[in-house]
């Protein structure tokens, strides 16, 4: 009698989606099973981190409408920017602990519909008149489009082998940073066949996207059973040095585009007003720096596979203040095209240093935890939420550094020596942490 070896068992589907046999590192299950399923809930999630983005950023675009009807300064406008960078950066956390607490699946379909309410707010209370107080709230609100990022990366993280993690999750975010980009496309064709006066245009937009994206989600996402063991990832990560090294490094690549991203327009319309006199002229080129952001994140997650997370993020933050230093000789000699070339330079690099700071995250579990699948993906599934959380008050802190050196100097001389210094600090810290002789390197 022939002994015949016992076949795969699939990906066992539960009722409401939950899937309770998920093993992406056997290669016999991904090849057979998990590539598909993980590349569908990829793909939707893609959608929703995409949409989340664009609303989280409506207000680096509604900012361009608000012409001298609505007597708002440079610095209130900056406030405006920098309120619902806050919002989501603190609704991160909670985002993350989400999908253990509600699966991957249902909190993507609950936090892709929530942006409704944001959107429909701006779509049909801004207009001149309205209260200062009034915008800062619809502002406030739409902050949770930045809390998506975090549960989608979470969530993917899961689905994926530590070889494929880096590409991953380069997509998943870049596609997701790609909102910031289209928003402020909608916004230039707003501004372009509609004018200055319909701003809750932007926002409109996007309220049919919103229900389409979840439901998609929806009908074809899942949720992993395996995430529901994995709830107290908060409370040990926020007890790990990794994560507050990893947080520090996350401020640099993705506070940086996220914050360039929401105050670029606002910038080239301060520094060089006789050239960008309408918000017209600022839009046509406020999508490029997220775009090319975007699209290269997941190049520096693949370069991250490839020669390792930490040399990649280590000469990426020297770039990165290369470019900064070049934005800040480009403002002194009033070269505008030195200048652009500086910005798109901080962009592009900010995308490559998010993916690899990201890949950094598994690896580096993987090395203190070896043998341990459960326990590396646990702590680097909650590490990802805590460090996307700070990451993005980066994107605070930029739009108040530009906010106080206008204030204090009518120029934006002063931020940018703040932004070189503190990419000075992250090259410092990526080489004694990571990339020491003495330390294993990530």
């Amino acid at each position: 009698m022939t002994a015949t070896l016992p076949a795969v068992r699939p990906a066992a589907t539960l009722k409401g989606h939950w899937i309770d046999d998920w093993r992406p590192e056997d290669s016999e299950f991904w090849d057979t099973t998990g590539a598909p399923i993980a590349r569908r809930n990829l793909i939707f999630s893609i959608t929703s981190e995409h949409i989340g983005f664009s609303v989280w950023s409506l207000w680096s675009v509604l900012v361009l409408f608000l012409g001298p009807e609505y007597g708002i300064d440079p610095a209130g406008k900056f406030l405006l920017t920098a309120v619902p960078t806050l919002v989501g950066a603190v609704l991160r956390i909670p985002y993350s602990f989400a999908v253990a607490r509600f699966g991957g699946r249902n909190w993507t379909v609950f936090s892709a519909a929530l942006l409704l309410v944001p959107s429909i707010l701006a779509a049909f209370l801004i207009r001149p008149g309205v209260d200062y107080s009034t915008l800062l709230i619809i502002a406030a609100v739409a902050g949770v489009g930045g809390g998506n990022f975090a549960s989608s990366m979470t969530n993917i993280n899961a689905y994926y082998p530590d070889r494929l993690k880096g590409w991953a999750l380069g997509i998943n975010a870049g596609g997701g940073n790609l909102g910031v980009a289209a928003v402020q496309l909608v916004g230039l064709f707003v501004l372009a066949v509609f004018g200055a006066g319909r701003p809750g245009l932007v926002a409109g937009i996007y309220i049919p996207l919103i229900v389409l994206a979840a439901l998609g989600s929806a009908l074809y996402m899942d949720n992993l059973s395996q995430a529901r063991s994995e709830k107290r990832g908060m409370r040990d990560a926020v007890r790990e040095p990794h994560t507050w090294v990893m947080s520090l490094l996350y401020i640099g690549t993705f506070g940086s585009f996220i914050g360039f991203g929401f105050a670029f327009g606002q910038v080239l319309q301060v520094q060089f007003a006789d050239v960008f006199s309408t918000p017209v002229k600022a839009a046509y080129l406020t999508f490029l720096g997220p775009l090319l952001g975007s699209l290269i994140r997941p190049v520096g997650g693949a370069l991250a596979d490839r020669l390792g997370g930490a040399k990649v993020t280590f000469v990426n933050f020297i770039a990165m203040a290369a470019g900064a230093a070049t934005v800040l000789i480009a403002a002194q000699a009033r070269s505008l095209p030195l200048y652009i070339v500086g910005f798109i330079a901080l962009f592009v690099f900010s995308g490559i240093g998010n993916g690899s700071t990201y890949k950094m995250i598994p690896a580096i579990f993987k090395r203190k935890h070896p043998g341990d699948e459960h326990e590396a993906r646990r702590l680097s599934g909650a590490v990802i939420g805590i460090a996307g959380a700070i990451g993005a008050l980066g994107g605070v802190l930029v739009n108040l550094a530009f906010r106080q050196s206008f204030l204090a100097t009518k120029e934006a001389d002063a931020a940018y020596v703040a932004f070189i210094a503190f990419y000075a600090l992250c090259v410092l810290v990526t080489w004694v942490v990571y990339l020491r002789p003495a330390h294993q390197r990530v």
